[in-house]
């Protein structure tokens, strides 16, 4: 989801050179995280990333804050700092959100004339660190929700300033600290992505071995350090329940030590997938699998309360998360961490499932208890968990998806047909749930989504069909929606004219480069040639926008570029993806991670992963109960991008497609790649439809 300012770029240009060699490699201890590059994604408008210090799913990441920004605080050409914050929603548009309580270390006696001017940076997962001109080095880690600050001085006068309302695109609503000694604690209250909402987090901080915070505004304090002292660390901790909380959460380990196990932890994170290849392909895949871990948030403290959409505390064993970017990551990320992260998915279903009892709204309610972005097709979701075997208690928040269907918007068509979808999950729900009379009213509406096809989609001769928010549609075209029927591709293909004309009009789509990969709208279609007698389409399609040069027309500013961008989509480096587009709280990672594997989500709603020829000549997903899922090629080449054969544990299957059951049971999948098309007329295709 975006809103994009073009980002500005009028000095930056002229320092690349010179910035380009500032980082120093890390010296990285063995496993997945030690080959994460944490600055893929942090420069311009290619991604929206940062290098902050993080932990698997915790709502703290400490990151710098350069001037000039980008949506999460840091650009990676950027030499002016102006300090450090503690949370930022990684990957996502509208200018950002996040950057609460900045924290500055300065010379002197003014924060203001103490300039920060970076010479170098590095970072890896759950670290950070950054060196100045003036002699200050900073260091971060993060474990949990709590981290650390650890600054080392020169000699002289010196000290620490912190901004409580300080908050990115001035989303700051209002605060109200208290101090004891060398400590700080409060809670800080700001709007949410795009201004939909506001959330609210409680937080701890003290300044080990200092004296009293004075505050010098009604926001910012300040303190000075003995001028013979040459390092300082301070604690913090954040929670979406108390102070009390934050402070009990509070990590007093040594630096060294919480750096190491948040690298160790990280380490376990990105190890359920093993990847055998070469060091850049496995650094560009363990860097965007990185990126798929970082939200939603644990919002849980240790004694199982932890704060519903409404603000209300609750108690619960289950541990809760918030923070969600539903409608950007709902066919990518979440299906990712429902294979690689059972444990945790369990309790992320549930959160969504509590959206219904607490205040679900399309964007974010006015008492969030973490940063979020939006829950549209949170339904379907929980559909696809249940058939995936996750528990749903559908029955008690029946009435809550009901009332969240009747403001499903049809004003537009591109959210005709993305309401329709809606329709369908909840006709499916109330099948489960066992009322056929419902069950059979929703799938009414729901096939409406025909008379809007109709209207809008079919003819396209229409002179505004390749236009951006054409007849008021949202980030995307009519070609680039007309797809969006994930459900009911047999109804589509019948409405389109049959197999052959379909065809035809999905050669029409990528001959002329109407597919955006920038953005969410569209992103099934690479796959949608796997119903047809085309299916190796598909495998093309996939692996040219994984690893090759594509031409892409489309930005995320609503526009279409009046040049084209000639490239790799996915690269590991700052300036990583297409420019104006967003890795969307993981959504784009998780895209390259399921191609890279050799299976992609064929429709949320339903347990089903497309084929294509794996990037990588094995991998291994680690299961639970010490179950793995291997997956190898034979004939394994870079350039190889087809199908020949398949087996499941040594029996060749004749289909193009797996099934969620299949791959969590664990076994060996093998396939043989081919340099050229390979046309099985037996070949069994698993298609979408009503029946």
């Amino acid at each position: 989801m975006r809103n994009h300012k073009i980002f500005n770029t009028f000095v930056l240009l002229s320092m690349a050179l010179q910035l380009s060699a500032q980082q120093k490699p890390m010296q990285h201890e063995p496993g997945p995280a030690g080959q994460v590059n944490v600055f893929l994604g942090a420069s311009g408008d290619h991604g929206q990333m940062s290098p902050a210090a993080s932990y698997p799913f915790s709502m703290l990441s400490i990151g710098p804050q350069t001037y000039p920004t980008t949506h999460m605080g840091y650009e990676y050409l950027a030499k002016k700092f102006l300090g450090f914050t503690h949370n930022r929603f990684e990957g996502v548009g509208c200018q950002g959100s996040g950057g609460n309580i900045l924290i500055r270390p300065f010379l002197g006696t003014e924060p203001s004339k103490s300039v920060l001017m970076k010479t170098a940076d590095r970072g890896e997962p759950g670290y950070y660190e950054v060196a100045f001109e003036n002699g200050i080095k900073a260091q971060f880690s993060v474990l949990g929700n709590s981290g650390k600050h650890l600054y080392k001085f020169p000699k002289g006068e010196k000290g620490i300033y912190i901004d409580l309302s300080h908050c990115f695109v001035n989303r700051f609503v209002a605060e109200a600290h208290q101090i004891e000694g060398n400590s700080v604690s409060g809670w800080i209250e700001a709007k949410t992505t795009c201004n939909a909402g506001k959330y609210k987090l409680y937080y701890y901080l003290e300044l080990e071995g200092g004296g009293t915070w004075k505050n010098t505004s009604a926001h910012e304090l300040q303190q000075q350090l003995e001028s013979g002292k040459t390092t300082a660390v301070i604690h913090i901790a954040l929670s979406a329940v108390s102070t009390q909380a934050a402070k009990a959460s509070l990590d007093k380990r040594s630096f060294e030590e919480m750096k190491k196990q948040s690298f160790a932890d990280w380490n376990k994170e990105l190890g359920k997938i093993a990847v055998e290849g070469e060091s850049q392909s496995s650094s560009l895949f363990y860097s965007l699998l990185y990126r798929t871990m970082q939200s939603p948030y644990v919002i849980s403290e240790k004694d199982g309360q932890y704060r519903d959409t409404k603000g209300a505390v609750q108690k619960d064993k289950m541990i809760r998360y918030n923070g969600w970017a539903i409608w950007d990551n709902y066919r990518t990320q979440l299906p990712l961490l429902s294979i690689v992260a059972p444990e945790r998915y369990t309790g992320m279903v549930k959160s969504i499932e509590d959206l219904y009892r607490s205040g679900k709204k399309n964007y974010a309610t006015q008492t969030e208890p973490s940063n979020t972005v939006r829950t549209e097709h949170a339904g379907v979701v929980l559909l696809d968990a249940y058939r995936k075997g996750y528990p749903v208690d559908f029955k008690s928040i029946a009435d809550s998806l009901e009332k969240d269907a009747e403001r499903l918007d049809y004003k537009s068509p591109d959210k005709a047909l993305e309401s329709s979808y809606d329709q369908w999950a909840l006709s499916g729900i109330f099948e489960i749930i066992g009322d056929k009379e419902k069950s059979s009213f929703y799938k009414t509406k729901a096939l409406q989504y025909k008379t809007y096809w109709s209207k809008d989609f079919k003819d396209m001769k229409r002179k505004d069909v390749d236009q951006m928010q054409a007849r008021g549609l949202y980030q995307g075209t009519i070609w680039q929606y007309r797809w969006f029927v994930p459900y009911d591709v047999k109804g589509l293909m019948e409405l389109d004219g049959g197999e052959e004309a379909y065809l035809a009009k999905l050669d029409e789509f990528f001959d002329n480069d109407y597919y955006n990969h920038a953005n969410e709208p569209d992103l099934q279609v690479p796959l949608m040639y796997n119903p047809t007698a085309q299916v190796w389409k598909s495998q093309d399609w996939m692996h040219r926008l994984a690893v090759d040069t594509v031409v892409q027309n489309y930005f995320n500013d609503n526009s279409r570029g009046i040049g084209s961008n000639i490239g790799k989509i996915y690269r590991n480096q700052p300036e990583a993806y297409l420019r104006t587009m967003d890795d969307d709280a993981g959504a784009m990672s998780a895209w390259y991670v399921f191609t890279a594997s050799g299976f992609s989500p064929a429709c949320v709603g339903w347990p089903v992963y497309y084929l294509n020829v794996p990037l990588f000549k094995s991998l291994s997903y680690q299961l639970p109960a010490g179950k793995k899922f291997r997956i190898e090629v034979e004939n394994f080449d870079p350039s190889y991008k087809y199908i020949s054969k398949v087996f499941l544990n040594g029996k060749a299957i004749h289909r193009n497609y797996l099934s969620q059951q299949e791959i969590t049971s664990g076994g060996l999948l093998k396939i043989i790649a081919s340099p050229v098309p390979v046309h099985d007329p037996n070949l069994e295709k698993w298609i979408s439809s009503f029946q």
